[in-house]
């Protein structure tokens, strides 16, 4: 300011121009001054001409001139100036420079001329004075000074009391004592007291006491006194000493403040008569003593809680209540009242909320109102508040409620009027209030019903002017719900009343507000005042109590003790009780049941504690192995699905929360949905269904709900409405449903960084599931126009939402239903009364109208050219129809209908049960079976209409100008897969698809091709399907199979169902003719080739999975395999097979990982009882040939015909024969044709038998229990195992027995073959050995099965060298054969099918070409003897090399032990051996099948050496007949069927590998 008042250009030119600027703007500021403005400028402008001259920037006479000119500009200008001078005085006497201080005495010595001294002696400092020389001495200065200010403010003036009269006093007392109720004012009465004064010589101190003592006891004439002592007292100061020694008076102990006394206080404190900090320093306790106090409260609460909550020994407790004893005795001393609290409830009470709102913020929070009086006051305070505008908007209708009287005080705080008037001092005084609100039930109502006043007018509030006032006051409103409603609700001692009104406020929050509000009770509320501590203690302990006696028995006694308990404290009770269920998930029944008390605040309390606890950060969701979901989230699930359904709790929390979790990527609480939809809307998803339940899936509603699931949930319909509400309301449904879809790939692409394969696939089967599941919910309880308006066109989901194609569908497919059947009935309501087959056209017309634009739509989903084999129409067809459109399952309608009719009749017939409730019973069962035969009647109508428009559609369905090939990998790629593993209906749905589409006889739809894909390449499927899928697709092979079953068992159905079909239509291209190309039906017998090497490709693609060691394919192929087991396996040797892998497994996974050695043991188990059903390969696809001739023939693999001229393939453009199984051993080509002619060589079983007709096993079984000799055989067929001393006796009853087999082979073999074909037996065997080499042009695939022809070749040599009758292998053939066994284990899976199953045969009916073709099977054996030596040689000796060093010791040793028995089985080889080769065809190609017995490698080590030797003897033998030899060979496979069928588990084993070894070589 200095330099804006005097700037260093006036200074310099001061003469010329400064002094008379400065004059001016001393001049203009003194005119404000005039106008109100403040002395300051003026004093600032003096200061800075004054310092000016201090410093010698201006002579002191100028200084001094220009000074005395502005004398003339106020009066009080040397007053002003006097100022200046004692601020400049204080700061020269501080500076070292000395002549600036001589400058400041000159001036002011020049002043002295117009600046009194009088004026200057009062302001400035002594030594100032003296140097002016206005005083002599300053320190006689001094002195006379504190003479002065003793005299005038210490020394009292002394009176004459005795001159005062008692009278005056009396009349005094009179005075004021007298009735005031006529004319008498103050006025008169203290003029009165004047003269009483002066008459009579009274203190006026001690008359104005005698007013106090005589006003408080006269307090209710508050006017008159007010206005006498306001016009009696001089000074407040006075009035409030006077008052501070009545409270001291009562500041002892023991003593007690009057009431009166705090309220002529409080009154005069209204009135502005004494000052709150005057009179506050007079009461007691102190401040700090307040303070003190309320920290000893906390902590003894604390203290208090922790007892509570800790376990304490008993001998603790009592040392305890003695300290407790204790302190209550201590506290017998009271101490004085609070007469600060006394004097805020006076002031309440007389509604000054000024100086009671002083009083309270100098105390900590809540102190003063958690004393009740106080609390009390303020309520009622509140009451007188908030009663006008209760009366207009918050009394109930038919309420009367209490009158209030208001106060008669003017200055008290002005009722509300309206909700905009609760912001005055309403808000605030709740505010103070806080929890202590509980000691007035009906002021809390009253604040509650305020609340929901609110609400409803804020909700109908529009306009933003009104909408920012609104949102002020819902704010203010939340604040009060939070500090005040709740925490003096949990004060409260279980007031279900005010619960309830409470939550009619609550609800018209939205959840979120409710949500934070429940957040803030549980977390912070509890903590922020000593009583609530205590009270949440309570709680945990009550509720503690409870949980340690809750069961099943004592749910209602417990229940109404929770519900009590609720009432007040829902947040800490659930919030124990959920940390129980957590832990103890068999406690999740009994608390659902006993929580039927709570209200309706207290359920959604429980919702927001169940998401709360569902969301702790601070717990794991993952075990901690990582691959499963941890078990408190599962209990937490299951309790959020219980609950839910049992009670009405708003749903919208919980599912925006799972909504939030999947926005994050989150997939683990799909859980939660998963559950709640299953307990609300009775939809449970699981891939564990039985044939039936899935049968009755694929009906109707009512079918579904009665026969579709494990539980019966019954009374889903409002849950169910209840949810469908929420999800609409909230528009959760589709976001949910996206989600849900793209969170399934994020499961594997974005969550599975560091997460183990099992958890990962475990969550995209639950993402998947739950997908599932709430897609049927939405689709059965949504309407039309609902679900219509919510889910988008297909393109949109696919193209802009990034929706699978599997998932879209099905999202869309229900909506395709609405439609179509809602244009439906429009057209039929257009035409009333018309005919069946006019309605189906009408059907038709719907349907083209509503999938058109459908298949414009699903152009856009793949490129351009996957149109060019399948078309629009096709693929929208398959994808938008479902099990309900196909098939109408009367089976389970009648099932359940049966059911219904035997509930009806055991009601009847149960005694116990009432009349009435018979009667109800016998409606609802009779209601439902009319139900359920409607239904029937209803989709049965439907599937015709959808089958009848499918006829009409199948001609434009697949395109002509592709090949079946592309048209199929394209049907498989894009449609059969993705569907049969989304869902097990979706499953049985393609295959029945299939099935149908075959029916339909649909051009360019190749059936066989379209099987043979699904089943010749499983691995890579198997392999990538995650638990659940692994159980789809199995069902969906299951279904495939059944259908192929059915067909393969029964020539009638073939012949009926496929004969003439398109679909079994192959274009075959004979070896014989050049190009020659013909199109013909696949004949029954071909298909059964087929049909078995389906089979033999699911064997190898199970054995490749089971050997992989990897825990997912052996888990997923498990899966399937228990899947299909009903269809498969039907062979006995591909059955034994895969019983050998899995004992495997369940030996080496017992340890490392139980849950696949379950599964093992599980499918084992299975596996054995289904082993009677098994059937031997040639009753499987071997067949009699309508004639005898066999035509030598190159074979193909793949499907093919019997009984041609000439052996065929099918075409390479249908890519089945070239795609199928190549595995074949060359060992096949050599091998001869058996006595039906098949295309397949005939496999062995493990055993060692060839596979016999059920017909002979039937016989062998009557023959075995009469003979009675079951042991003995045993003991002589197991010399591997059975000790010396009982090969000895096997022997000699090896002897005994020998004839009577014999006999008995040769009458079962006449018995059991019809005579016809005994005939041509005969006819046959004579060419046996030349046809045996037949068949040498079979493709084989090199790199797989290099070994195996090696193996296998030098196995024929064995055979042939036997019948040659000379010895060429100069080692032992055992170690020939554990050589090639070793091999054959290995290599397994390059190892092609046991059989020529897949070939494609010709044979003809023409006898002309039989003698020309038995010629050159002839020649051909001839011609391959040659080159079979060399390669034998070469293999034996590279054989010997390998295993001779290791085997030498053993093979001695079984020698000796087995040599009686390989003389006396001489005379039987060489028939057998004929017999191998003469009806046996393929006997060593169990090589080459994955059937291994599952035997110890020693014992199978030991049977071979044994075998071995046996054969040496045998080679030595002269050949026997073809007759004999095929009488030997079933004489054998008797005694071995007879073994199999006595033997224990391990001797049985033994010795089928035994037989098997003997057969082999």
């Amino acid at each position: 300011m200095a330099t804006l008042i005097l700037p260093g250009e006036w200074v310099k030119n001061w003469e010329k121009s400064g002094k008379h600027e400065f004059v001016q703007l001393c001049k203009r500021l003194t005119e404000k001054i005039d106008h109100g403005c403040q002395i300051k400028d003026v004093q600032a402008a003096l200061y800075e001409l004054c310092w000016q001259g201090v410093q010698g920037n201006l002579k002191l006479d100028l200084v001094a001139s220009v000074l005395g000119e502005m004398m003339e500009l106020r009066d009080d200008m040397p007053s002003i100036l006097a100022d200046v001078f004692s601020v400049l005085d204080l700061e020269t006497v501080a500076l070292e420079e000395k002549h600036k201080r001589d400058h400041y005495i000159q001036l002011v010595g020049a002043c002295l001329i117009f600046v009194p001294d009088a004026i200057l002696k009062e302001r400035l400092d002594p030594e100032t004075l003296e140097s002016l020389g206005l005083i002599k001495q300053a320190h006689q200065f001094n002195q006379k000074i504190v003479k002065i200010k003793t005299k005038l403010f210490y020394k009292q003036q002394k009176f004459n009391l005795l001159r005062e009269e008692n009278e005056g006093y009396a009349k005094l007392i009179t005075e004021l004592g007298q009735d005031l109720s006529g004319n008498i004012t103050s006025h008169i009465v203290l003029e009165s007291i004047k003269s009483l004064i002066g008459c009579f010589n009274l203190d006026p101190n001690r008359v104005l006491d005698i007013i106090l003592e005589v006003y408080e006891s006269r307090s209710d004439q508050d006017d008159f006194f007010l206005s006498l002592i306001k016009s009696y007292m001089c000074e407040a100061l006075t009035l409030c000493h006077i008052l501070g020694f009545k409270f001291k008076f009562y500041q002892e102990p023991n003593e007690e403040t009057p009431k009166s006394l705090y309220h002529i206080a409080a009154a005069l404190l209204h009135h502005n008569l004494i000052e709150l900090e005057d009179l506050y320093v007079h009461l007691l306790p102190l401040d700090s003593a307040i303070v003190e106090e309320h920290k000893l409260v906390i902590s003894e609460a604390k203290q208090i809680a922790r007892k509570l909550v800790m376990v304490v020994v008993p001998s603790d407790k009592s040392e305890d209540k003695e300290k407790e004893k204790e302190k209550e005795e201590e506290k017998i001393a009271q101490p004085p009242d609070n007469q600060k609290l006394g004097l805020l409830e006076a002031l309440l009470g007389i509604g000054d909320w000024h100086h009671a709102q002083s009083i309270m913020d100098q105390m900590p929070s809540f102190y003063a109102t958690s004393h009740k009086f106080i609390a009390l006051a303020l309520c009622q305070l509140l009451h007188l508040t908030v009663e006008p505008l209760y009366r207009t908007a918050g009394l109930p209708k038919g309420a009367r409620g209490c009158v209030m009287h208001p106060l008669k005080n003017k200055r008290a705080p002005k009722p509300a009027e309206s909700f905009e008037d609760l912001r005055r001092e309403t808000f605030s005084m709740l505010g103070y209030l806080g929890p202590h609100l509980a000691h007035d039930p009906i002021l809390f109502a009253k604040i509650v019903r305020l609340g929901k006043a609110f609400m409803k007018e804020y909700q109908c509030s529009e306009g933003l002017d009104i909408k920012d006032t609104m949102e002020t006051l819902l704010s203010c409103f939340l604040s009060i719900a939070d500090q005040v409603l709740l925490p003096s609700l949990s004060l409260m001692e279980c007031n279900a009343c005010m619960s309830e009104e409470l939550w009619g406020f609550f609800k018209l929050f939205p959840y979120h507000h409710r949500y934070r509000l429940y957040g803030q009770w549980k977390n912070e509320t509890y903590s922020s005042h000593p009583l609530l501590v205590k009270v949440k203690a309570q709680t945990v302990e009550g509720a503690r109590y409870i949980m340690k006696r809750l069961t099943k028995e004592n749910v209602k006694q417990s229940g109404r003790q929770i519900g009590k308990l609720s009432h007040s404290n829902p947040t800490i009770l659930f919030d124990y009780m959920l940390s129980q269920i957590q832990w103890y998930d068999n406690l999740i029944g009994p608390v659902v049941d006993s929580l039927k008390y709570l209200t309706s605040l207290n359920y959604d309390v429980l919702a927001y504690c169940i998401i709360e606890a569902l969301a702790n950060p601070e717990k794991e969701k993952m075990k901690h192995d990582d691959t499963t979901i941890s078990s408190w989230l599962q209990s937490l699930a299951s309790l959020c699905g219980a609950v839910f359904r049992k009670y009405p709790i708003e749903l919208a929390g919980l599912l925006q929360y799972v909504t939030n979790q999947l926005k994050a990527g989150k997939s683990f609480d799909l859980l939660i949905l998963k559950e709640v939809v299953q307990k609300m809307a009775g939809i449970e998803v699981t891939d564990e269904m039985t044939s039936e339940q899935l049968e009755a899936m694929t009906g109707g509603e009512q079918l579904k709900a009665e026969g579709g699931y494990f539980g019966q949930i019954r009374n889903t319909k409002k849950s169910s409405q209840r949810l469908k509400d929420v999800l609409l309301d909230h528009e959760l449904a589709l976001p949910l449903c996206v989600l849900m879809v793209q969170q399934r790939n994020g499961v594997v692409f974005l969550e599975s960084g560091d997460k183990d394969l099992k958890l990962v696939g475990h969550l995209y089967d639950q993402c998947h599931d739950t997908l599932v599941q709430f897609g049927g919910f939405l689709a059965s309880n949504l309407s039309t126009e609902d679900y219509i308006k919510r889910v988008p066109a297909i393109d949109v989901l696919c193209n802009q939402f990034h929706t699978p194609h599997d998932a879209a569908f099905f999202l869309s497919r229900p909506m395709y239903a609405h439609q179509i059947s809602s244009k439906y009935d429009e057209l039929k309501k257009a035409e009333k009364g018309s005919r069946q087959q006019q309605k189906v056209q009408k059907y038709v017309a719907a349907c083209e109208q509503v999938m058109t634009p459908v298949h414009e739509a699903v152009m856009s989903l793949h490129p351009a050219r996957v149109w060019e084999d399948l078309r629009p129409q096709f693929y929208a067809t398959f994808w938008s129809l479902t099990m309900y459109d196909l098939a109408v399952p009367h089976a389970a309608y009648e099932r359940e209908v049966n059911k219904l009719k035997a509930q009806i009749k055991a009601i009847d017939e149960n005694p116990e049960i009432p009349m009435n409730k018979k009667k109800k019973e016998k409606e609802r069962c009779t209601a439902l079976q009319e139900k359920l035969q409607e239904e029937e009647k209803k989709q049965q109508e439907h599937v015709q209409r959808v089958l009848h428009r499918l006829k009409l559609e199948k001609d434009k369905w697949l395109m002509t100008k592709s090949t079946k090939n592309e048209t199929i990998t394209k049907f498989l790629q894009l449609c059969l897969f993705p569907r049969c593993i989304f869902s097990s209906i979706d499953a049985v749905y393609c295959a029945r698809f299939v099935e149908l589409v075959h029916q339909q006889m649909t051009p360019n739809f190749c059936t066989l091709l379209c099987y043979d894909r699904v089943f010749s390449a499983i691995i890579y499927t198997v392999a990538s399907c995650t638990e659940n899928e692994s159980h789809r697709y199995g069902r969906f092979l299951c279904c495939m199979l059944e259908t192929v079953t059915r067909w393969h068992s029964d020539r009638a159905v073939y012949e009926k169902e496929c004969g003439n079909y398109p679909g079994f239509l192959t274009i075959l291209r004979a070896s014989g003719f050049d190009g020659g190309q013909q199109a013909n039906p696949l004949d029954y017998e071909n298909f059964r080739h087929v049909v078995h090497k389906w089979h033999y490709m699911l064997t190898k693609a199970s054995v490749h999975c089971l050997e992989t060691g990897d825990y997912t394919h052996i888990r997923n192929i498990l899966i399937v395999l228990i899947k299909i087991l009903p269809c498969y396996p039907k062979v006995l040797n591909l059955g034994q097979a895969l019983e050998y892998r899995v004992h495997k497994i369940c030996v080496k996974e017992k340890e490392k990982r139980p849950d696949l050695y379950a599964l093992a043991m599980g499918y084992s188990g299975r596996l054995k009882s289904q082993k009677v059903r098994m059937v031997p390969e040639n009753e499987f696809h071997h067949k009699e040939p309508p004639a005898r001739n066999v035509t030598p023939a190159s074979q193909q693999n793949g499907p093919g015909t019997t009984g041609k001229p000439a052996t065929a393939m099918m075409k390479g453009e249908d890519g089945f024969s070239e795609d199928g199984d190549r595995g074949k051993d060359k060992s096949q080509t050599t091998k001869p044709v058996n006595k039906a002619n098949t295309a397949a060589a005939k496999v062995t079983t493990s055993n060692g038998n060839g596979a016999l007709n059920s017909i002979k096993t039937i016989k062998e079984r009557d023959d075995k229990e009469k003979s009675g000799k079951d042991k003995k055989e045993k003991k002589e067929k197991t010399p591997g195992t059975t000790p010396e001393t009982k090969a000895e006796a096997r022997r000699e009853k090896l002897r005994e027995e020998r004839a009577g087999k014999d006999e008995r082979a040769v009458r079962e073999g006449k018995e059991k073959t019809p005579k016809a074909d005994r005939d041509k037996v005969k006819a046959e065997e004579k060419n046996k050995d030349d046809k045996t080499k037949a068949g040498n042009g079979e493709s084989v695939e090199p790199s797989r099965e290099r070994d195996a022809i090696k193996e296998s070749k030098s196995k024929e040599k064995g055979d042939r060298s036997a019948v040659a009758g000379c010895r060429k292998s100069p080692v032992p053939r055992s170690d020939v054969a554990d050589t090639e066994r070793d091999h054959k284990r290995r290599k397994l899976d390059s190892h092609s099918s046991p059989s020529h199953s897949s070939s494609v045969k010709d044979n003809s009916n023409d006898p002309k070409e039989s003698a020309s073709k038995h010629h050159l099977n002839y020649n051909s054996v001839a011609r391959s003897k040659s080159r079979e030596r060399e390669l034998e040689k070469n293999e034996l000796e590279n054989a010997v090399g390998r295993c001779k060093e290791k085997k030498e010791e053993k093979e001695r040793k079984e020698r000796k032990r087995d040599v009686g028995v390989g003389e006396r089985e001489v005379s039987l080889e060489p028939k057998r051996r004929k017999d191998e080769n003469g009806t046996n065809s393929s006997k060593n190609s169990q090589c080459e099948s994955p059937c291994d017995s599952p035997l110890s490698v020693e014992k199978e080590k030991s049977k071979r050496s044994k075998s071995s030797s046996k054969e040496k003897g045998d080679s030595a033998k002269p050949e026997r007949t073809s007759t004999g030899g095929k009488k030997e060979s079933r004489h054998d496979k008797d005694k071995s069927e007879k073994k199999e069928k006595r033997d224990s588990s391990g001797g049985k084993e033994e010795k089928k590998h035994h037989k098997s070894s003997d057969k082999h070589r």
